[in-house]
Order: structure tokens, then sequence, then C-alpha cells
């Protein structure tokens, strides 16, 4: 046998195979798609949450890191 025919039998068994294998496969969109709007609605709610107040100012913060 050529060589080359080698090469398309070893081909097309590793195809075959790669076809079976993604038939088995979960489709991943519906998940992909919940996450990312659970990520989107989280990252609403972080910009709705008015800050929390710590009782110092950027500037009395600054000042006691020096």
């Amino acid at each position: 046998m050529h060589s080359a025919d080698v090469h398309l039998i070893v081909h097309r068994a590793r195809a075959r195979d790669l076809r079976a294998e993604a038939a088995r496969a979960v489709p991943r969109e519906p998940i992909r798609t919940r996450v990312g709007w659970l990520l989107v609605e989280l990252g609403l709610r972080l910009v709705r949450r008015p800050a929390a107040h710590t009782g110092r100012s950027g500037r009395t913060a600054r000042a006691r890191l020096a």
C-alpha cells in the first residue's frame, strides 16, 4: 500500500471519530447565554448600588498612607 493511501485511510478514520464525538457533545450556547446575561445583570446591580461610605475622604486616606 502506498503511503498516501495510508495517510488517506488514517485521515478518514480520524474524521469519522471526530464527527461522532461532535455529535455526542452537548451544545454549550444556552449555558454561555445564561452566564452572559447573569454577568450583565450583576454588572448593572453593581453600577446601581451606592458606594459604601467609609467616613474618609480620598485626601484623608492618602494622608494616612504617607
